[in-house]
């Protein structure tokens, strides 16, 4: 495929699926970025992604039927219906095989799909997560009932299909929810886990775990932002809304010390495991509100350097941004994956004296109208 802005897959299922949209390519959406930005500082031009192709390491099928059929993708735009799906241009191709051969499996052991309306059947979704550097495959079986009849020799048959899998678990989510995963989980091959390797450094990534989901760009933006940081070894950072530690770990080579705030407990605990695996000692991670934990920060004599912040793409929250400010650390680079909410949110850091100095986009997620961008934020001069 010619990477031009005019390039497009003659994907058979654009008309329906919601996932795609070829039409939106590098300069739409650097004018959109513009468009939405271009009162707050310097926009730099886009950079566009090495590779536009089945770069998604986490790949989400819904199971269903039609005409007594079982079939797996994605649900129609603004819909629950499942848009039967085979291949996908942006999904990671070894996920797309994973999901067809459960698929084929499910028929054969007699396992039926959930029905939303009926609340009958049992497979609600399969989620397969891919390790780009270690080539490592977990595979997660979404049920409403944490009983799986078979389930030894299905994943006996699975392992045989797809000898890559190194891990598989059962979710069990009995609750009426539009949420995938469930509160409860059972192992039921491999450590549970898997491993990748991003700028230089190992991340474990649980079922739940928050990871970037396409890391060779991905490795780009903190680079990048991690740049912006300004970093010189002297410095205290707050990684706010941290995830599993990916960027505050690494970052932590170029600061003097490292503060990883998270609301989701289990995150936290894989962020220690990274910090341990990496043997990273100048970071410690919290499971906490970040606003709060900033609040109680800024009535100690600890002093913020830089505020690293990746939140989700509901943006932050005023009461966030005010902790934050408050704290008056000298830089806050702003990692978002929606450029709406990053404008809503830079007035509000305008408002209390921090100035937007650059912003850069990146697309992260070719093929879709995504668009992910860098915004280093300073304190005023008084």
């Amino acid at each position: 495929m010619r990477r031009t802005e005019k390039s497009e897959v003659n994907c058979p299922y654009r008309k329906k699926c919601g996932g795609c949209q070829y039409s939106e390519q590098l300069s739409r959406k650097e004018r959109r970025v513009r468009a939405l930005l271009a009162g707050f500082g310097e926009i730099r031009p886009i950079v566009g992604a090495s590779e536009p192709l089945h770069y998604r390491n986490k790949v989400t099928a819904s199971f269903g039927f039609r005409n007594g059929k079982l079939i797996s993708g994605v649900y129609e735009r603004a819909t629950h219906r499942v848009v039967n799906i085979d291949r996908c241009f942006i999904q990671d191709e070894r996920a797309d095989r994973i999901i067809h051969v459960i698929r084929e499996l499910c028929i054969s052991f007699r396992i039926k799909a959930y029905d939303e309306d009926s609340g009958f059947g049992l497979l609600r979704h399969v989620m397969v997560r891919t390790a780009h550097a270690t080539a490592e495959v977990m595979v997660i079986l979404v049920t409403a009932s944490p009983i799986l009849p078979g389930s030894r020799n299905f994943v006996e048959a699975l392992r045989k299909k797809c000898p890559e899998i190194t891990t598989i678990i059962q979710s069990i989510n009995t609750q009426r929810t539009s949420m995938v995963l469930g509160q409860r989980e059972k192992l039921l091959y491999g450590r549970g886990y898997i491993e990748d390797v991003l700028c230089g450094l190992r991340f474990r990534i649980s079922s739940g775990s928050f990871y970037q989901v396409n890391p060779a760009q991905t490795e780009r933006i903190y680079e990048k932002a991690i740049e912006l940081a300004g970093l010189s070894g002297r410095e205290t950072l707050l990684d706010a809304y941290c995830g599993v530690g990916t960027i505050g770990l690494i970052a932590s080579r170029r600061a003097k010390e490292v503060i990883g705030v998270e609301l989701n407990a289990e995150a936290v605990r894989d962020a220690e495991a990274n910090a341990r695996r990496n043997g990273i000692e100048n970071i410690s991670f919290y499971a906490n509100d970040a606003g709060a934990f900033l609040d109680d920060l800024s009535r100690s004599d600890k002093k913020l350097d830089v505020i690293l912040m990746d939140p989700p793409r509901t943006g932050s929250t005023v009461e966030f941004i005010e902790s934050a400010c408050r704290a008056k650390p000298e830089r806050i680079v702003y990692v978002s994956c929606n450029p709406e909410t990053l404008a809503r949110d830079l007035k509000e850091f305008k408002r209390r004296n921090y100035k937007t100095r650059e912003i850069i986009p990146f697309d992260n997620f070719p093929l879709t109208v995504h668009v992910e961008c860098i915004a280093l934020i300073q304190r005023a001069k008084s």
